[in-house]
């Protein structure tokens, strides 16, 4: 189990299933199209200190900036965590 501290939230990222391209165009093999620099995830823990706690929930949807979601990898398995900063909003 994952407890948050200081002001995280620790958040599930769903995957994005990669865009299948069937035009006559060939590019580049790394090319990806531009992503939204946001991104809807849902709440699974938070620390007691966020800012907004009172208006959390398990499962609550937030969304967040997208480049400041953290990949946290530990023998126990991987976590993605934000910052309370860099949620722009709950849904």
């Amino acid at each position: 189990m994952f407890k948050p501290v200081n002001r995280y939230i620790h958040i599930n990222v769903a995957n994005e299933k990669p865009t299948e391209r069937s035009s006559g165009i060939v590019l580049p093999d790394d090319y990806a199209p531009a992503k939204n620099s946001h991104l809807t995830t849902t709440v699974v823990a938070w620390s007691p200190d966020v800012r907004f706690a009172e208006q959390l929930t398990e499962n609550c949807e937030i969304i967040v900036d997208r480049s400041m979601v953290e990949e946290i990898t530990t023998p126990k398995g991987k976590f993605n965590v934000i910052l309370d900063n860099y949620v722009i909003g709950i849904v």
